[in-house]
This record gives structure tokens, C-alpha cells and sequence, in this order.
């Protein structure tokens, strides 16, 4: 469960350092893969006693390098101690939004995740993980008690997890999710990175007007053709009631980066046309940033 409340105020305006620690095997590796979903800069198992030394080079960013979370646990525990004296120093130094995010379980759970995985715990390398999860546990319940967030991962899948901390963090600075719009022919090959596919081959074909067929569907005049039939104005409105639907579905899950295709039968009249249209239409409404690419419209020119 979340148990402690937010105490910080309206970060918009600083620079975010997020200090993931907690117990070993409670999730902190997913726990920095999704916060670099979220566009953070992550670093793992950064001893504590560099953290005001990466504050400068975030102060001296300005602005580049604006969400950052580090890694802290028992694995540096010999610079373990310096943690709460490099976060006072960043607090008296510099203009930096500081949370510590805790991850812990219950001690069963994390012995059968210790078992599962054939992991040795840290601090227990000889003998058994009970007896290093309870040292750990006594070392770490300071921290534990200043932390900003912690979480309990007991009884939480990977998937929960993974949305509660995007839920957490998300209101620090709206996640990016980049929206890339690529044509192809389907005679070359369907985008194999490609996570929706729309087929446009029903739409009337301009390679069969002689004074188009040269052309891309980046011309204005086979745009123009593609664009005026009944049927593409249909497929068009459909499409984009669609996409405005499923866009925030993938930013609310965390994904980081969707790739739209659209095929034709060459990749070179109307799946070009389609694309450009829906790169400005999503451009023009959705906060996400958009890219329109070509992937096979110069294939068949001389």
C-alpha cells in the first residue's frame, strides 16, 4: 500500500531527483524502468556520497536534465551512512524537488522471491536469505521512516506496480509519449515495429491516373485525390475517434513510444496521403510529440 502522503508542492518549475530505495527483491529494478518510461534519467546503484555531485551537474543543465532517479541500496553499504547528509546539502545548495520512494515486502515474500530467482541476498552471500533480509531490515528502518513514498509490494504484480508508481510520479511533468506515423507498401512487408496497422488499400488507388501516378501522396495533387472521395472522409473520422481513444490509454499505461502504421499496396499514394494528414491532425490536438515518416514512397522513382 502507499502509506506516506506527498509533501512536496508544485514541481513544475525544478528539477525532480527521486531516490529509489528500499528492500532487496522488492521491485527496485521495475521500479526505475518505470520512471524512465516517464522520461527520468536513471542511474543504478550510485554511491551516496556523488548525489551533490550530480545535483551540480543538474543545477548546471539548466533545464536539460530536469527528472532524474537514482538507485541507492545496501549494495554501496559501506557509503550507505552519507545518503541523509549529500540530501540535506542538496536541500541547502540547491533548487531541487528531492523524494525517497521505499519498496518493501513482507520478509516471506521476499525469501520466496530469493528462492525463485536462485539469487543470494547481499548481505546473507553464505547462508540463508532470512538472515540477510533481517539485517537489511534493521539497517534500512531509519531510512524507511523519512522516506516521501513507500510501497509495499507484497501482494503486487509487476503490471500493479509498474501503475501505481506511473500514477505516483506522472503529475511531476506529463509523460512525452512520442507518436511515430510511418506509410509502407504491403508488397514490401508489414513494419515490424509497428504497434497499430491500418490497411487503406480499399480507397481508390491514384496509380491508375496516369498524371498522378508519379507522384507521392506528399503532392498536393494526389492529397488532394486521395482526400476527396466519401469513403476516406469516413475512414478518416473513424480512425482518428479511435486514436484520440486509444493515445491516452497507452500514455496512461506507461508506454513511452507508439508506432502508427499505414499501408497501401506500393507505400507510395495512399498511405503517404493518410499518414500526412494524420501527422497534422494529432499533431495539431495531442499533447504527445509526432513524427511522420515514408518508409518505401521513393522505392519505385527513376
Amino acid at each position: 500500500m502507499l502509506e506516506a502522503a506527498d509533501r512536496g508542492s508544485n514541481t513544475s518549475s525544478m528539477a525532480t531527483l527521486i531516490i529509489i530505495t528500499g528492500m532487496s527483491g522488492a521491485g527496485k529494478t521495475l521500479a526505475v524502468q518505470s520512471l524512465e518510461d516517464l522520461g527520468f534519467f536513471c542511474v543504478d546503484n550510485l554511491p551516496p556520497v556523488l548525489i551533490p555531485k550530480f545535483a551540480e551537474l543538474i543545477d548546471q543543465s539548466k533545464g536539460k536534465i530536469g527528472k532524474v532517479a537514482l538507485v541507492i541500496d545496501l549494495r554501496g553499504r559501506e557509503f550507505f551512512t552519507a545518503l541523509s547528509e549529500s540530501l540535506n546539502y542538496i536541500k541547502d545548495h540547491f533548487t531541487i524537488h528531492c523524494e525517497i520512494l521505499f519498496l518493501d515486502a513482507t520478509d516471506s515474500v521476499l525469501v520466496q522471491r530469493y528462492k525463485e530467482s536462485r539469487r543470494r541476498h547481499p548481505l546473507a552471500p553464505e547462508g540463508m536469505p532470512l538472515d540477510g533480509i533481517r539485517l537489511e531490515r534493521k539497517m534500512l528502518e531509519e531510512l524507511k521512516n523519512s522516506a516521501t513514498q513507500v510501497i509495499d509490494t507484497s501482494n503486487m504484480k509487476p503490471v500493479r506496480l509498474k501503475e501505481k508508481i506511473i500514477s505516483r510520479f506522472t503529475h511531476l511533468e506529463t509523460s512525452t509519449l512520442s507518436v511515430n506515423i510511418t506509410s509502407f507498401g504491403f508488397k514490401y512487408g508489414i513494419p515490424i515495429d509497428a504497434d497499430l496497422v491500418f490497411d487503406v488499400r480499399f480507397l481508390p488507388n491514384p496509380h491508375y491516373v496516369e498524371q498522378l501516378r508519379p507522384n507521392t501522396g506528399q503532392d498536393s495533387d494526389v492529397y488532394e485525390y486521395v482526400m476527396k472521395w466519401p469513403e476516406t472522409q469516413a475512414f478518416l473520422t473513424k480512425l482518428l475517434d479511435m486514436l484520440h481513444f486509444l493515445i491516452p490509454q497507452y500514455r496512461k499505461e506507461g508506454k513511452s513510444q507508439v508506432i502508427i502504421g499505414i499501408g497501401c499496396t506500393g507505400g507510395k499514394h495512399r498511405s503517404v496521403a493518410i499518414a500526412e494528414y494524420l501527422g497534422k491532425m494529432l499533431g495539431a490536438s495531442e499533447t504527445e510529440s509526432v513524427s511522420v515518416s515514408h518508409r518505401d514512397s521513393e522505392r519505385d522513382r527513376h
